[in-house]
């Protein structure tokens, strides 16, 4: 008989994370790294954990992830929608504290596009009088 294991996508602005989660000891590998050597910033770190911590299953799974596009951030993001959504399929009574903190919903702010004739999205360009 073969274990169970959890298959789901996250996605956060261009970044779409990859996950397979299955029962463990709580080591999260990013790429085939650690998330300790992948992630730099404590702040992405803790914003990939958030799920597991509000559930309490912070050491009771693996987590293997595959992340592409867009920066660390967003690929923090996407990883915790991931993770997020893993859970539930794991386990449905953990759907209401989730869905309450709002970790299953899909995060759909992205970079606006540049327009013709300014500097940005909305940036123009200096006035001149002169």
């Amino acid at each position: 008989m073969a274990e169970e294991r959890f298959h789901t996508i996250g996605k956060r602005k261009s970044a779409v994370a990859r996950i397979w989660l299955k029962p463990g000891t709580g080591a999260i590998t990013v790429n085939n790294r650690p998330i300790d050597e992948y992630m730099n910033r404590e702040a992405d770190r803790l914003l990939v954990k958030q799920p597991l911590a509000l559930t309490d299953t912070t050491d009771k799974f693996d987590i293997a992830v595959t992340v592409r596009g867009g920066g660390i951030s967003g690929q923090a993001g996407a990883i915790r929608h991931a993770i997020s959504r893993a859970l539930t399929l794991a386990n449905p009574d953990l759907r209401p504290p989730l869905k309450k903190a709002a970790m299953l919903t899909r995060d759909a702010r992205v970079r606006e596009r540049k327009k013709y004739g300014l500097r940005g999205a909305r940036a123009r360009f200096q006035y001149s009088k002169r």
